[in-house]
């Protein structure tokens, strides 16, 4: 057994990010992508704070949801597409730091529903300071591709 992802499952990970204008317009980037495993960073900027300058929670949940959403992704097989069924966040800390790393992971991969979890991290001099914690059940759509 490899741990490698079959690049043809990676490609298709970063096509389907692309075509999620919501990251776009957060500038969201996918640089991570492995076997049950993916990272979302997210640039601290103005227009994702809210009124403290934290960046806000919507947000945070937004970018967990696709990471944790992605590495489901990575274990489905061709022809098959993921949606989030359900999700519970908590927001451990304010979100602050130069940038945000959402590290998604899977907890149980199964045919029909995969259990996730994502960890959002804010960066702040290179250290990683926990500010959320999601556990996510998504559902597998075998034969359903994307639009």
């Amino acid at each position: 057994m490899t741990n490698a992802l079959d690049p043809q499952i990676a490609d298709a990970i970063r096509a389907s990010f692309a075509r999620q204008h919501a990251m776009a317009l957060i500038r969201a980037e996918l640089p991570v992508i492995g076997p049950g495993l993916t990272e979302i960073h997210l640039p601290h900027w103005e227009g994702v704070e809210q009124q403290h300058g934290f960046v806000h929670g919507g947000v945070v949940g937004m970018i967990a949801d696709s990471a944790a959403g992605y590495a489901a992704m990575t274990m489905v097989p061709q022809g098959a597409s993921v949606l989030t069924v359900e999700y519970k966040i908590n927001l451990v800390a304010p979100a602050v730091g130069s940038k945000l790393i959402a590290r998604g992971t899977v907890l149980r991969p199964g045919r029909t529903l995969i259990l996730t979890k994502a960890e959002v991290f804010g960066i702040d001099a290179g250290r990683e300071k926990l500010c959320a914690v999601m556990q996510q059940t998504i559902m597998v759509m075998h034969g359903k591709d994307e639009k």
